[in-house]
């Protein structure tokens, strides 16, 4: 590079005004790392030239490179302005609004593209992109298959389908589409980290965790990525599983997404004097960061320190008090000490930010329970809002007996995990790693689709009134938002929780063990109304008794919780959120 620069300088001494000489030197420059050197000699080569497109999709090149998106986007347009057909600018403004999170702007561009160049497969790739980035899966799946229709060898188009696919966890074919995409010469941290989501939700665990711990040997820094392997060591019951993480952080010191990564991990993992540490630390060296305090109050609150975990909550609320995240830390609290009045106030604005988060729903029906107001009794009318449904043999299947133990045996290959995962309600016991949804396995399908009536059924008996937040959203069908299926070993339970994205929630039990019919334990039943945290005056006040067979259905905005098991015998159930089609 020192050579072409040198030949640049040679031709600009004898023709001190060639825009082509300026621009070449200008992209000199960029390759050495001169980035205000190489956008200076860029303008001034756009200057000499200003009709000149290549020269301002260059510019737009640099300006995005360094995070100058907006004035990227400005030069690809003008660009194109002046050469509607260039080859490379149509590409980079659709990169550059993408940065913007301007995805509608970006599809408007790619579909421009594919209607010029409908046989390029990169143009159908650009297209699937800002539609993934919409979440408009299906789309986006189709037009990867267009590009692969337009060249099947195409290697991008393979592994990002691969990854789509993997997102929607439909494994078999995300697997596929990767491995197609590593013949074809795919290599590298994405290539890694996708087959790892793919292998993980097939339950080939050993080849997941060396794929995941391949993407963080290539990225360590990668926040997903570490996360990812944590989680499936910690399953693995690996007593070195957060290894890779503590040794990214103590590399990284100063990148606090990984610092703040490794706290969640050891809170998460139980290690709370671990996590309380880290976090002090991280207070002693960053000053008073609000999401360091608020991820402190958290882990004070765990273990029932509340008036430290108050002091911390209040001082990283007063700092962030945008943070949803934060105001919901300082409320448990507030409810956990008995102050709804205080809590109510933040509630409400978080309401009617998000009016459709079940867990300020939950927090709303909280306050109202100690406050002794009947908006409670609205949101948690138990008779009309629970309910249980003893389900009937589907087609193909000569009773319930018979789906149960074809129920059994396909999720207890789906169940190799020795302890629950680190981000779930879940204790002592395991739980699947895919979406049932997508489970190929008939019995399972069978299950799903005998669920549907009972929804059916519920939506009839929970109206539509308007001014309640279950019923108001009571238009259309339903549709799965997610199924899995948990197994309870002994001493497993489920801590009391909500589903934050749900809409009407549930549990079908495929089996029980028989300790559950002693009436005086309740061991494994299902109980509502009791919070995440102790409060004074939030007890369970219903319980429901599980039986083989039985699907319970309840909204997502509950508190709801399992006393444990105590005996060998496992409790294996099957839960899905369902949300509004429409």
């Amino acid at each position: 590079m020192p050579a072409a620069e040198a030949v640049c300088r040679e031709l600009l001494g004898q023709y001190p005004r060639s825009a082509s000489a300026l621009h070449l030197l200008a992209l000199a420059r960029k390759d050495a790392g001169d980035v205000p050197g190489a956008e200076q000699l860029m303008r001034q080569s756009i200057a000499s030239d200003p009709y000149n497109a290549d020269f301002r999709a260059n510019l737009g090149n640099l300006l995005r490179k360094v995070g100058r998106s907006a004035e990227a986007e400005t030069s690809y347009r003008d660009a194109l302005r002046l050469n509607e057909r260039h080859p490379t600018a149509p590409f980079g403004l659709i990169t550059a609004l993408t940065d913007l999170n301007q995805h509608r702007a970006a599809e408007d561009v790619a579909r421009k593209l594919v209607a010029e160049r409908g046989s390029d497969p990169q143009a159908w790739t650009e297209l699937a992109l800002t539609l993934r980035n919409q979440n408009r899966m299906p789309e986006s799946e189709s037009a990867y298959r267009r590009a692969l229709a337009a060249d099947p060898n195409y290697a991008t188009a393979h592994h990002n389908l691969g990854s789509l696919l993997a997102n929607m966890e439909r494994s078999e074919e995300a697997l596929a589409a990767l491995q197609r995409a590593q013949a074809l010469g795919v290599a590298g941290f994405e290539m890694e980290f996708n087959r790892g989501r793919a292998l993980s939700q097939l339950y080939r665990m050993e080849e997941a965790e060396l794929a995941f711990a391949k993407a963080v040997a290539l990225n360590p820094r990668d926040p997903e990525a570490q996360m990812n392997l944590a989680r499936l060591r910690f399953m693995g019951a690996d007593p070195q599983f957060s290894r890779d993480i503590k040794q990214a952080a103590a590399t990284y010191a100063d990148d606090m997404q990984l610092q703040m990564l490794l706290g969640i991990i050891l809170w998460r993992a139980g290690d709370y004097a671990g996590a309380e540490s880290h976090y002090r630390s991280l207070l002693a060296r960053r000053g008073p960061d609000p999401n360091v305090r608020n991820a402190l109050a958290q882990v004070l609150h765990e273990t029932g320190r509340l008036k430290e975990a108050e002091v911390e909550a209040a001082e990283a609320a007063i700092a962030a008090p945008q943070n949803a995240m934060v105001i919901e830390t300082l409320v448990s609290i507030l409810l956990a000490l008995g102050r709804p009045d205080e809590a109510t106030n933040f509630v409400r604005t978080q309401r009617s930010r998000a009016p459709n988060d079940q867990g300020w729903i939950a927090h709303q029906a909280t306050a109202a329970r100690l406050m002794e107001q009947p908006l409670y009794r609205e949101l948690y009318d138990y008779s009309r809002l629970v309910r249980t449904y003893d389900l009937e043999a589907p087609a193909g299947w000569s009773s319930m007996e018979e789906l149960n133990a074809a129920l059994i045996e396909a999720l207890g290959a789906r169940h190799p995990f020795a302890v629950h995962p680190l981000d779930q309600s879940l204790r002592n016991g395991s739980q699947t790693a895919r979406n049932l949804v997508t489970d190929p396995d008939p019995a399972i399908g069978a299950i799903l689709k005998a669920f549907e009536e009972p929804i059916a059924q519920y939506r009839q008996a929970i109206g539509t009134a308007a001014g309640h937040p279950l019923s108001s959203r009571n238009r259309g069908a339903a549709s799965f938002n997610g199924a899995w299926s948990i197994q309870l070993r002994r001493e497993g339970f489920h801590v009391n929780h909500v589903h934050p994205k749900g809409w009407i929630s549930s549990a079908y039990y495929v089996s029980v063990p028989e300790e559950v019919n002693d009436v005086t334990t309740m061991s494994g039943w299902l109980k509502f109304g009791e919070t995440r945290y102790p409060v004074p005056g939030a007890q369970p006040e219903v319980f429901v008794k599980p039986r083989p067979g039985r699907l319970v259905l309840f909204p997502s905005y509950m508190w709801h919780g399992t006393n444990p098991i105590h005996g060998d015998q496992p409790r294996i159930t099957i839960a899905f959120d369902a949300i509004p089609s429409g």
